[in-house]
């Protein structure tokens, strides 16, 4: 059972930053970042594979954020800049039990942590 615990959300400006940390319990699996917003599905935000060799981003937050992991922690991180009052929503990571990633949608993953709330006020 792979186990992921979130931690650094908090409360920012527009146009702040925030580093989102995932640590794992195993490794190397494929990981991501999802958030979901109240009253919307959860979306994909990030996804890298488990030899870091891809990474997968969506359009909305291209060029803004940046996954990345740490092997010899066990840890995956999401930089978040430039952040806008629309990427407020709970953040989750998530693995698949997989190296590979097979894509972005929440049903590709099979382990979730609890989440980490992120507010971007205007």
């Amino acid at each position: 059972q792979v186990q992921l615990v979130e931690s650094g959300g908090g409360s920012v400006q527009a146009g702040g930053s925030l580093r989102l940390s995932c640590t794992t319990s195993g490794y190397p699996y494929c990981m991501g970042w999802f958030r979901q917003a109240p009253g919307k599905e959860r979306e994909g935000v990030a996804t890298m594979t488990g030899d870091a060799l891809a990474t997968s981003y969506a359009d909305s937050v291209k060029g803004r954020f940046t996954i990345s992991r740490d092997y010899v922690e066990r840890t995956l991180f999401l930089q978040m800049n430039s952040l806008k009052p629309e990427d407020t929503a709970m953040y989750y990571c998530a693995a698949d039990a997989r190296s590979q990633c097979s894509g972005m949608a929440a049903t590709d993953f099979n382990y979730w942590g609890q989440g980490t709330q992120v507010t971007v006020s205007s």
